[in-house]
């Protein structure tokens, strides 16, 4: 069993992600530690990166930029959807829905605005744009 994180090690880790300003996003410190496996898409590029060569035992804080963390924000991903286009339940802004693509897989949008012609919704991840805090407590590598 290797003691330091490799590109395709299993880990077993406590993790912790906030926004700069300290508000918590989720954590694994009160509840069980996450197994992830790098390199399988199971955790952003860039936090896996940051993970390999760290001992077990370590505890870390890393900042990541927008950039490296959930992308910058693309203004090209927001757009103004008919009402037509949406189902016919009441639709408050800032909630979210759920789209069909013509190809059948699904995505999320954030509602901005709504009025009774068209909404404007937001297709980016919610933290795009954002810088992370992300904390990591190495717990065990395989």
């Amino acid at each position: 069993m290797s003691q330091t994180v490799e590109a395709s090690s299993l880990v077993t880790l406590h993790y912790r992600i906030t926004l700069p300003n300290g508000q918590p996003l989720i954590s694994t410190f009160e509840a069980t530690p996450a197994t992830l496996q790098l390199g399988a898409g199971e955790m952003l590029p860039a936090m896996e990166q940051v993970l390999i060569g760290l001992p077990v035992g370590s505890r870390h804080v890393f900042e990541l930029e927008p950039e490296n963390a959930f992308g910058p924000h693309r203004t090209e991903l927001v757009e103004r959807v008919k009402r037509a286009h949406m189902p016919d339940e009441e639709i408050e802004p800032m909630s979210v829905m759920e789209f069909t693509a013509p190809d059948g897989s699904r995505y999320s949008g954030l509602v901005r605005e709504i009025d009774t012609e068209s909404a404007l919704i937001d297709f980016n991840h919610p933290l795009a744009g954002k810088a992370i805090h992300f904390e990591v407590e190495v717990i065990g590598v395989v």
